[in-house]
């Protein structure tokens, strides 16, 4: 097999070959590396390429493929992180060029995880300024693999674009307000938020403590689902970490659809939402209903408290982190990324505890929902993908980035998981999507949708790189 081939096949595809036999971790890893090396130059997918520690950990998982030590579904199996993973042989910058060079002594549990499942780190990726909405002006921005025009996600860019590339099997983001969603409509990938405290955040830097969520990336739905599993589970170092067992997400994956109870509020989800994206979830009801999931009709609870209540509470909590960092100098930060700081300065005790109470009424309404369905189906975003300048000229308008993420942010401040799903392009070559929204710890059945949806919609969602 060609090594253009290699880095199409999924990574669990690739996995198999490797237990059989069939398929060398070296081969596969300096694979995805040569495609890295013809085309990251014009897409800015990575901060750091990791290629020396990646092919001694190929080697590594090749001798132990070859005396039956396979460590997981990934074994060998090329993977990234953002760059706030921190990584004890890699710089972890967070979107700060005052940072390039700084080191951490240890590496986050994610980074453990993904090497004791046998994955092979192959770089750490590009992201937006402190992980909040823009990138910082001296950071090169990474291009959308679809159209170079077009956004590219905030805040894990880079993770969404070097997964639609094939640059990796799958890539960790963070989502606070929706920064795995966006990268994954924006790319056409697909991506898991779970459950907030299903992935251990211990050395992830955070943007906003109780709004940061850790997830997967990927091309396929099948991958995502091998790299969460490799990632979830309780982490003593992370007293927010659930204990939850962590299910074998690949097992359940034929499972079916047969009894589920699929929510759909049609006001919700059409209110202001460009057609091509109700069609899209006509499109899913058809799917899923097919699989022999059962439609409910169902009234969201009002999700306007919650999307105000994410403001003061990203805003004060990221004041929270970078109130006397090590490192940090004031004009080390933009000028845009100052202000924010500023503006969580101004954010009082009263108005976090409305945010607060807000959150908690919101979460508590949701939960009362999923007694009565067991997923939701909603938009990832009312708006087509915005261009760059688009997304320039939207991010610091308040009531632009309100309308932005209004199916994103509330998902965030309750903690529920969800799953976003390529759903094809728009006449006007925008990506599409549409996201599934389950109870607390449901990402099993998540994925078991999304497994459905991808294979019956059969969309090919390669970008035309070459």
């Amino acid at each position: 097999m060609a090594g253009s081939e290699l880095t199409e096949i999924s990574g669990v595809e690739a996995g198999r070959l490797i237990r059989a036999g069939k398929l060398s971790p070296v081969e596969l890893t300096q694979a995805y590396l040569d495609r890295i090396e013809r085309l990251d130059g014009r897409l800015n997918a990575f901060a750091h390429v990791m290629a020396e520690s990646a092919r001694a950990a190929a080697r590594d998982r090749e001798t132990e493929a070859r005396n039956g030590g396979i460590r997981g579904p990934l074994h060998g199996v090329p993977v990234a992180v953002k760059d706030l993973c921190d990584t004890d042989n890699a710089p972890t910058a967070a979107g700060f060029p005052m940072f390039r060079n700084r080191r951490s002594r240890a590496n986050a549990t994610i980074v453990d995880r993904i090497a004791a499942a046998g994955a092979v780190l192959i770089g750490k990726t590009e992201l937006s300024e402190g992980a909040l909405a823009i990138h910082h002006p001296d950071v090169a921005l990474p291009v959308n693999p679809w159209r170079g025009d077009l956004w590219t996600g905030s805040s894990s860019s880079g993770s969404g674009v070097a997964a639609a590339a094939g640059f990796c099997a799958a890539a960790v983001g963070t989502d606070t307000g929706g920064s795995i969603r966006f990268p994954a409509i924006c790319n056409a990938v697909v991506g898991v938020k779970p459950t907030w405290g299903r992935v251990s955040r211990h050395g992830v830097f955070p943007l906003s403590w109780t709004l940061d969520h850790v997830g997967p990336l990927a091309r396929r739905v099948e991958d995502a689902a091998a790299l969460l599993g490799a990632i979830a589970g309780r982490d003593d170092r992370d007293a927010t970490s659930l204990s939850a067992p962590v299910p074998d997400y690949l097992a359940e994956l034929d499972h079916g659809l047969g009894g589920v109870r699929l929510g759909f509020d049609a006001a919700y989800s059409s209110d202001g939402v460009m057609t091509e994206t109700v069609a899209a979830l006509q499109a899913a009801i058809a799917v899923l209903t097919g699989r022999r999931a059962k439609l409910v009709s169902v009234t969201m609870p009002d999700t306007a408290a919650a999307q105000s209540a994410w403001t003061p509470i990203c805003l004060s909590e990221a004041l929270s982190v970078h109130q006397g960092l090590e490192g940090a100098r004031p004009e080390g930060y933009s000028a845009l990324f100052r202000d924010f700081l500023d503006a969580g300065a101004a954010v009082t005790g009263v108005d976090y505890a409305q945010a607060n109470l807000a959150r908690r009424q919101f979460a508590g309404n949701l939960d009362a929902l999923f007694e009565t369905v067991d997923l939701m189906l909603v938009p990832v975003t009312p708006n087509p993908v915005p261009t760059v300048e688009e997304f320039a000229r939207i991010c610091p308008d308040p009531a632009g980035l309100e309308r932005l993420i209004r199916f994103t942010c509330v998902y965030d401040v309750s903690g529920h998981p969800t799953i976003t799903l390529p759903a094809g392009l728009s006449a006007g070559g925008e990506p599409i999507a549409f996201q599934l929204v389950g109870p607390r710890l449901s990402e099993a059945l998540l994925i078991r949708a999304g497994y459905a949806w991808q294979q019956d919609f059969g969309w090919d969602n390669r970008p035309p790189l070459g």
